[in-house]
């Protein structure tokens, strides 16, 4: 419990710090680019990042589990003391190997097909060279698995919260007055090999060299093989968060994208709190595991599960009240998609149980998670284009049918907790649940807060309003919803 709450606390400031980096990107992006370069943009990160998730084959989660068939098991070691000093370095070049050659692979398809990024046959060579995004992306994603192992969360909020947002913001900026044809893709490239650089000398640090290492072609297959679930479950649980933006872009021009987009940015700052968790909650699942400790597992998983729940309920309120004048930053054509902003923060805020439940799940029922997660994208894509073509027959707009893709994912989201709680339960024979009452009494007096900062100026609303609406949810959490087991979350030293 140590370790989660010192990773929590690491990530909680390091969300703040993401969401202070955000707005410059989606200001440049949106008041210099604009709506339809922002829709382009969008429409190629989706099967540029598909690509990338991908590529890990699931060794962002599974990584942990082989890491920990290396350490020794008695207590009093420390995570990462392993038998052999170099079968930890052995294990992460192994992991690396698989991902490049699956990196390459996909991003050799992507680039023969470059449609598959810009449906509309709309974008420059410069934009069709996001495809080199795929490797460096994988990449990072795996050495930040391979130090969260050993406890490291503060690379991952360097490399995350600080290097790739602000390496994105300034470089957009810069671009746009070189080649603003693809300035986006530009700045795109540049944050993230620049955050898998700072990840990679860290683990070097962490790790060492692979000495002596010699790569293994049948145990790259078994691992292949093994990881398959995990990979499935991985590229399902991204696919929740970007189904939404793939049909879209089939449905709607690029400028309602873009605005979409836009919002999706916003609402996407507490899922990267959320998924934060993740590396950290895995290596102790996975001793719990191997221990056999099942009262231990449901004990972690409601205790992260609330951290969170409490987490992004907060910022979900202060996002979405003032949430006209959030997307009015991007300008007067972007505040119509304040309705998709307010249903994509609350598919953050349901999904969280089935986040901290799936952390489990995986070690312990990976196949029937991953059916239920196939469930839940199949739901997910039946109600978006449902929602969608219902709309059109209404005549809604496009950006009013882009917010019924919004409520399609809060309700597949939130059948996916229920149903991934309830089967962790029932394995565990310990009761999942990340709710209290403490929620509610939290929100009603930061609402009121924001009725009042409603009524001044939005420049005002923001600067002044979302921290006080904040502010005001945190103070009555505190005092009223975290018990001693949870302000552990905020002290330097838990014990």
């Amino acid at each position: 419990m140590a370790a989660l709450a010192k990773g929590g606390r690491t990530n909680f400031f390091g969300f703040l710090i993401r969401l202070v980096a955000r707005i410059p990107f989606l200001f440049i992006a949106s008041r210099l680019y604009g709506a339809s370069a922002l829709g382009r943009f969008a429409s190629a990160l989706v099967m540029v990042e598909f690509a990338g998730q991908m590529a890990t084959l699931g060794q962002k989660r599974g990584l942990a589990q082989r890491l920990a068939e290396t350490a020794w098991p008695e207590a009093g070691h420390r995570a990462g003391h392993v038998q052999d000093p170099d079968a930890a370095a052995h294990a992460v070049a192994d992991a690396l190997l698989v991902t490049t050659l699956l990196a390459g692979a996909m991003s050799v398809l992507i680039w023969l097909f470059p449609q598959s990024m810009y449906p509309k046959g709309n974008f420059s060579q410069a934009e069709r060279l996001l495809v080199l995004a795929v490797w460096a992306m994988a990449v990072g994603d795996i050495a930040l698995a391979a130090l969260a192992f050993r406890f490291d969360v503060a690379t991952t909020v360097r490399a995350r919260a600080v290097v790739e947002p602000w390496t994105l913001s300034i470089t957009a900026g810069l671009a746009y007055f070189v080649y603003p044809e693809g300035g986006l893709a530009l700045a795109y490239l540049a944050s993230v090999g620049a955050a898998t650089a700072v990840a990679l000398v860290a683990l070097v640090r962490a790790y060492g060299l692979p000495r002596r290492w010699r790569p293994r072609p049948l145990a790259l297959l078994r691992l292949a093989v093994r990881n398959m679930p995990l990979a499935g479950a991985d590229a399902v649980e991204w696919g929740t968060r970007k189904i939404d933006v793939f049909i879209l872009r089939f449905f709607i021009g690029e400028a309602p994208l873009g605005i979409y987009y836009f919002a999706q940015q916003f609402a996407s700052l507490p899922q990267k709190l959320k998924t934060s968790f993740e590396p950290v909650l895995g290596p102790v699942i996975t001793r719990n595991v191997r221990a056999h400790n099942m009262p231990a597992i449901a004990a972690q998983v409601c205790q992260v599960g609330f951290w969170i729940t409490a987490a992004q309920a907060g910022i979900a309120l202060a996002l979405a009240i003032p949430g006209a004048a959030l997307m009015g930053l991007g300008g007067p054509d972007f505040v119509g998609g304040t309705l998709a902003l307010f249903f994509l923060l609350a598919a953050e805020v349901v999904a969280a149980t089935a986040v901290v439940s799936e952390a489990a799940l995986i070690y312990v029922a990976r196949m029937r998670n991953l059916w239920i997660s196939l469930g839940t994208i199949v739901m997910q894509g039946a109600l978006t284009v449902g929602f969608i073509l219902a709309g059109n027959r209404a005549g809604m707009t496009s950006v009013g049918e882009s917010a019924l893709a919004a409520l399609a994912m809060a309700l597949a989201l939130g059948t996916s907790s229920l149903l991934k709680s309830r089967l962790l339960a029932r394995i565990l024979g310990e009761p999942i649940n990340n709710w209290r009452w403490a929620l509610i009494w939290a929100a009603v007096p930061a609402i009121a807060v924001g009725a009042v900062a409603h009524l001044l100026p939005e420049w005002a609303e923001l600067v002044l309003g979302l921290p006080a609406i904040l502010g005001v949810y945190c103070l009555v959490i505190w005092r009223v919803g975290f018990g001693p087991e949870d302000r552990v979350l905020f002290r330097k030293d838990p014990v």
